[in-house]
């Protein structure tokens, strides 16, 4: 009885260790851009959202801001701005700061 016992306590152990082991990777990866864009940001890699926006938001005069997004997979910022009930996006290069594109009205 206590080898049988044994042998489930093993097997289950082994049946684990994958789990396990793919919970520590998921861990280690960033769950989101937000978490991906803290990473690049503390390692130097790209400009704080405050930095991109104090450079960017006063050349949208006569727009309201909405706020932003990031895709870490670019490294681009997307600003959101209303103007005249059009919405504006602003596509902005994380790492050094400049506008590479628009789109919207």
């Amino acid at each position: 009885m206590k080898m049988l016992v044994s042998v489930f306590l093993a097997a289950g152990l082994i049946a684990a260790t994958p789990a396990l082991s793919a919970q520590t990777d998921v861990q280690s990866r960033p769950r989101s851009d937000q978490d991906a864009a803290l990473q690049a940001r503390m390692q130097g890699r790209i400009l704080p959202v405050r930095e991109i926006e104090r450079r960017v938001v006063p050349q949208m005069r006569g727009s309201q801001y909405l706020g932003f997004d990031f895709d870490a997979g670019t490294r681009i910022y997307t600003l959101k701005f209303m103007r005249d009930g059009n919405v504006v996006w602003v596509h902005v290069d994380g790492g050094s700061g400049r506008v590479v594109g628009r789109s919207g009205n």
